[in-house]
């Protein structure tokens, strides 16, 4: 699978990632830097990655503006240890497969996934 790490997350779920076998690249390291929101998301949808983020705006943007993307998974585990954060991931993505083009919130015991309505334009 493709994936894209947002600023917000740290290099090392990348790492992790990789080491199963999976494309990842990373705003911090392979591309310009500071980009905001609306590109980062550009670039997760051209690329079809999977946007990985700590970021809740990327949520206003895909529902609230109705921004496209190829699937984003919020990681709402704050004061969490790297390593759990790497299971929780790694259970995620094997777990939700199906669903990783959705919109996913992960807590450390929850999974939302949230669809996009696609809104017919008059």
């Amino acid at each position: 699978m493709k994936f894209l790490l947002d600023e917000s997350v740290e290099l090392r779920l990348g790492f992790s990632l990789k080491t199963q076998g999976h494309d990842v690249t990373a705003i911090a390291t392979d591309y310009t830097r500071a980009l905001e929101d609306e590109e980062v998301l550009k670039i997760a949808k051209n690329e079809q990655r999977i946007l990985i983020t700590n970021d809740k705006d990327f949520g206003e943007l895909v529902f609230r503006y109705h921004h496209s993307h190829a699937g984003v998974i919020l990681l709402r585990l704050k004061r969490v240890d790297i390593q759990i954060k790497q299971e929780r991931l790694t259970s995620v993505i094997t777990t939700y497969r199906h669903f990783l083009r959705s919109f996913l919130i992960v807590t450390l015991y929850t999974v939302r996934i949230r669809k996009r309505i696609e809104r017919a334009i008059a």
